[in-house]
């Protein structure tokens, strides 16, 4: 019996992980070391008990008490904190899902490396925050990581055994989000539910608005060119609305391959769960002639500076992910609190990746937690500025 543990359980993420499991036995093929979740106790210690978990972890402390009580009778322990994260990151597991949402998934996924274990990253932020950091902690402790992203499950799948060296391109598809067809001149106004509705997948708020901007791609481009290796002017984005292909690699003799299939999130999961071996598993087959046709267009990187942004960021290196990111989520409680607007998001990066450039130590990177962390809060900080005094112009 294979030993797992999920978290970001209560995310959309984590639902998908839930459901796979249980349709393939649940406890009775699964032992489920440790769930994780955030501020929906009840989900959490549904999930626990349906899986006969050891552990059910909140991120929040406060909330501790909460969750003994939902979890009472059920011989299952629960802890709270980014501690006891950790700390359930360190319990040996076969399989880990990372699917904590941000920069708060970084640490509990170091310990999985930290141990040796098998991490399923779904977590773009670690990479993307801390490339360089967590794929040197992998190699020297033996670990593996499973990319999760569809996009780069898609990449990891097309590329099978092939060298790199006859790869001339990877391209990774966005569906374009909320906003793909609307006005330029209208952007501006967008308001946090029309950015919340995403035209193809199903996932939760921030990642949905993060589709919107591009802000997601953003961070899939960085983590493509951390986990692959692979040069930045060799890595691609096309705009497909159909959310069909989720990504294409191109070697050098002319050929390229894609990888195909409708947009739900249980095949990338369900590819990690099982690898190297495939499942079936309880996904809609793709019918090519339902579909009838697929489109491609060249992202228009004014209506998505996210795109340049993140280019930026991978020739700049250093500590550039770790502030692009902090600054892109602070940016976005922002924007959902109504302090800035839809398009100032991209601005209140950009600002920040310009101003922390001058800070000493910018072009290292960053090769420890505290470090990471450090620069974290540093861009966190100056966006948050950078928002108070937009909202008084």
């Amino acid at each position: 019996m294979r030993s797992v543990s999920i978290f970001g359980a209560t995310g959309s993420i984590g639902e998908s992980a839930f459901d796979l499991l249980m349709h393939d036995g649940g406890p009775d093929r699964w032992r489920v070391v440790a769930l994780s979740g955030g501020a929906n106790i009840a989900r959490l210690a549904q999930m626990a008990r349906a899986l006969r978990a050891e552990i059910a972890v909140t991120a929040y402390p406060e909330r501790l008490d909460d969750l003994r009580e939902a979890l009472s009778g059920s011989g299952i322990d629960s802890a709270a904190g980014p501690a006891a994260l950790v700390e359930a990151a360190d319990r040996p597991a076969d399989w880990t899902l990372s699917a904590i949402i941000g920069a708060a998934g970084l640490a509990p996924g170091l310990r999985v490396l930290e141990r040796g274990g098998t991490l399923a990253l779904a977590n773009k932020e670690s990479l993307v925050t801390a490339g360089r950091l967590v794929m040197a902690t992998a190699q020297r402790r033996g670990a593996r990581i499973l990319p999760v992203d569809s996009e780069h499950s898609a990449i990891f799948q097309a590329l099978g055994e092939d060298n790199l060296d006859s790869v001339e391109a990877v391209t990774i598809t966005a569906s374009g989000g909320a906003f793909r067809d609307w006005p330029l001149d209208r952007l501006a106004d967008a308001t946090v539910a029309e950015a919340s509705i995403h035209p193809n997948w199903a996932m939760g708020q921030r990642i949905t608005i993060d589709s919107a901007s591009m802000f997601n791609k953003a961070l899939e481009l960085i983590e493509a060119h951390e986990f692959f290796g692979i040069d930045p002017a060799r890595i691609k984005v096309l705009v497909h609305p159909e959310s069909i292909v989720h990504a294409l690699v191109s070697h050098k003799d002319g050929g390229t391959l894609a990888h195909l299939g409708p947009p739900d999130m249980r095949h990338a999961i369900g590819y990690a769960l099982h690898w190297p071996d495939r499942a079936d598993l309880p996904v809609a087959r793709l019918d090519l002639a339902a579909v009838g046709s697929l489109s491609f267009r060249a992202p228009d990187e004014v209506r998505w500076p996210a795109l340049r942004l993140a280019r930026q960021v991978m020739q700049a290196g250093g500590a550039s992910g770790a502030v692009l990111n902090a600054a892109k989520e602070q940016a976005l409680d922002d924007f959902l609190a109504g302090r800035i607007r839809f398009t100032d998001m991209a601005s209140a990066v950009e600002a920040t990746l310009d101003a922390l450039t001058a800070r000493p130590g910018f072009a290292t990177s960053p090769m420890d937690l505290a470090s990471v962390l450090d620069w974290d809060q540093q861009a966190r900080q100056f966006a948050a500025a950078w928002a108070v005094r937009e909202a008084r112009r």
